[in-house]
């Protein structure tokens, strides 16, 4: 693992020479942060796979903003950027995990306290197999949505060198959302410290300022329609991957410069449960499930959208009113990121879930009215 660790370092150093060679004006940073930490105990079925302390090596590139677009001083001018991972699970049925983000810094305190929230795709070394791998009930596939979040505290420029010093805790999230089992899904808390290297020469920033005014937004209630698919597959392992289709309707009312709040109807054509209920019906009689149980629902739901330049999070949380198979539980939640694409047209990829249990990954498209 040391010698992991002085290659990123090493890499890491590379990649600050070449950029300060190729433009020495740029406003931007790199870090390369240690990580060592814990898997979080969150599902029974997988403390088998909680054996060491999972370590590994967080590189990333961050370009700063100054208030150009109105969105960057509303947000106290984050850094845009992104990220690489490499995490060993120190497992030997889980491996290694190597992953691929976009981030935001969020600064506080004086723009010594950063939150970054990342958004990527992960490679699984060890994914489960029926045959070579079985006891991974984690990951059934080799490639993973992941989603981390850190809270760091951060000082640039020590000395009035180049370099800095950055320390505090990372949460990362792995799962395929379901898409195929097993997916009961990894998360990690790790403590992180690290270095940060400023490219370019030292000079003072200029932030942009905007009259208040200017930056206050003023909407109506606005509707939305929204259609979203993808795949996804039953609990049981082995069992096919079926589209599903979701058919959403929802009205949203901006209370602020970028915040919303949701109410709306979802409609679920979910063919997955279909398998499941002739599955059921057949192998546990005991259960009493009638083999034609309707496998669609619907869900009344309450959402929050954070406006962010021209991407959005949002959250919201759902419960069927139409529930005739007892899947899992009669309360859902959606969380997932929002494109506008122009002032009414946006496309969304969201995480669907009923607690910590993933159903689905949705893609989506939809128009704001």
């Amino acid at each position: 693992m040391i010698k992991k660790i002085i290659a990123f370092l090493l890499l890491a150093f590379c990649l600050t020479t070449f950029s300060q060679e190729q433009n020495e004006s740029r406003a931007s940073t790199l870090d390369v942060s240690y990580m060592y930490g814990v898997i979080a105990n969150h599902n029974s079925n997988i403390l088998h796979l909680i054996t060491g302390h999972p370590e590994g090596v967080l590189l990333s590139w961050n370009r700063k903003t100054f208030g150009t677009h109105a969105w960057e001083e509303r947000f106290n001018y984050p850094d845009v950027g992104a990220s690489f991972i490499y995490q060993d699970l120190k497992n030997e049925y889980l491996g290694a995990n190597y992953s691929l983000y976009a981030h935001y810094n969020f600064y506080f305190l004086k723009r010594n306290m950063i939150f970054r929230v990342g958004q990527g795709v992960a490679y699984a070394t060890d994914p489960y197999d029926r045959v070579t791998n079985n006891r991974n009930v984690a990951f059934g596939t080799r490639l993973l949505s992941s989603t981390y979040m850190m809270l760091n505290y951060k000082k640039e420029r020590l000395f009035k060198s180049p370099f800095g010093i950055q320390a505090g805790v990372t949460l990362t999230h792995y799962s395929n959302a379901n898409i195929k089992a097993p997916n009961t899904s990894i998360n990690t808390i790790s403590a992180n410290i690290g270095v940060t290297y400023n490219l370019g020469k030292e000079r003072e920033y200029n932030y942009i300022h905007r009259e208040k005014d200017s930056l206050r937004v003023r909407e109506a209630i606005r509707y939305n329609i929204a259609f979203r698919g993808g795949i996804n597959q039953g609990d049981v392992i082995g069992t096919k991957q079926y589209p599903f289709y979701v058919a959403s309707f929802y009205a949203d009312k901006r209370i602020g410069n970028v915040n919303a709040i949701q109410v709306g109807v979802d409609g679920f054509f979910s063919n997955f449960l279909k398998e499941e209920i002739r599955y059921n019906s057949i192998a546990y009689p005991e259960k009493e499930v009638d083999p034609d149980t309707d496998y669609k629902r619907v869900g009344v739901f309450v959402g929050h959208e954070l406006f962010i330049n021209k991407m959005s999070l949002i959250t919201q949380f759902g419960y069927y009113v139409y529930y005739p198979y007892e899947f899992e539980t009669r309360i859902y939640e959606r969380i997932g990121l929002k494109r506008y694409f122009g002032k009414r047209f946006f496309g969304s990829a969201t995480l669907k879930a009923h607690g910590a249990a993933a159903e689905a990954l949705e893609f989506g498209v939809g128009v704001r009215l």
